[in-house]
């Protein structure tokens, strides 16, 4: 992975379809090959944002991949399994792949080797019978973080339930519900997320790519049912081997964009503090906020 003195690549495609998503991709110069999983937000029963199985279906088929997932730390239609699979299926996402909700049956742990706030980071025990895992991401607002885009796929996501409640209080607490009104401070949470991804990182070695799909911009990420209405236009695909410089990329693309709707999701980024998470991940050496844009040509 590059570090903050080397500026990574990140490859860009404006229009959103299944072509071009396989073509940026394969830009990356890297095979996701064995036993592949797809980390995706299967996104909360009532979100309709989530990623367009359409989309995602020829890849998915492509590198003969398996959608994975883990439930969530709060009460909804994703906490349990059998809710979580048949959410999924609702959203098309069954229908193109085996969905393994990877904490189905418990969770590991990962050494977090240079935590302030964690030692360890728990994530859904099925990952383990993977060779390869892809992030794709669908790039947004989020309530909590600010955005959401790989760094929070993977922190979040791929985390047990149990481990989503260990991030979010900043290494006090599995309790799961979380008790949402009594929280760490924000940036102890941020730094939590990069940390937990350090731990990932460092199991995956270079075993690992990171997909983001930026549309469907509301300010509340998949995980609500009942999103904010979005107000600016969608951006496009964009990868990178490196996840901070992909969410860096992400981030500065709503800023340079010239819709004006991008004030709601601007107002979400600032408020939440949401770039210290890429400061912090930068300072772990987890990716480098120095990035190159390469945009790819549009397939027809």
């Amino acid at each position: 992975m590059q570090t903050s003195e080397n500026p990574s690549v990140v490859y860009f495609c404006p229009r959103i379809t299944a072509d071009n998503l396989v073509n940026v991709y394969k830009a990356l110069g890297r095979e996701a090959k064995g036993r592949v999983a797809i980390k995706v937000s299967t996104g909360e029963a009532g979100n309709p944002n989530h990623l367009s199985v359409d989309v995602i279906k020829k890849f998915v088929h492509l590198v003969d991949g398996t959608i994975v997932e883990c439930n969530t730390a709060y009460d909804g239609r994703r906490c349990n399994v059998p809710d979580h699979l048949q959410t999924a299926a609702e959203h098309g996402f069954t229908a193109i792949a085996e969905v393994d909700i990877m904490d189905g049956e418990g969770e590991m742990s990962l050494p977090v080797r240079n935590g302030r706030h964690l030692k360890e980071n728990f994530v859904g025990k099925n990952w383990r019978n993977y060779d390869f895992t892809v992030i794709l991401s669908h790039f947004k607002g989020h309530p909590m973080g600010g955005f959401g885009g790989a760094l929070k796929n993977v922190a979040i996501g791929m985390a047990s339930a149990a481990g989503k409640a260990w991030i979010h209080t900043a290494g006090k607490s599995k309790t799961v519900p979380v008790d949402w009104e009594n929280l760490p401070p924000q940036n102890d949470f941020l730094e939590s997320m990069a940390e937990a991804c350090e731990s990932v990182f460092d199991q995956a070695g270079d075993n690992i790519l990171y997909i983001s799909v930026a549309n469907n911009l509301s300010v509340d990420c998949d995980c609500v049912a009942e999103p904010e209405p979005i107000h600016m236009e969608d951006i496009g695909i964009l990868a990178s081997l490196d996840p901070v410089a992909l969410d860096r990329a992400c981030v500065d693309m709503v800023y340079a964009s010239p819709d004006p709707g991008k004030s709601h999701l601007i107002e979400r980024i600032e408020s939440r503090n949401a770039t210290h998470i890429l400061d912090y991940a930068e300072q772990l050496g987890l990716g480098s906020q120095k990035y190159v844009l390469k945009e790819i040509a549009s397939a027809l």
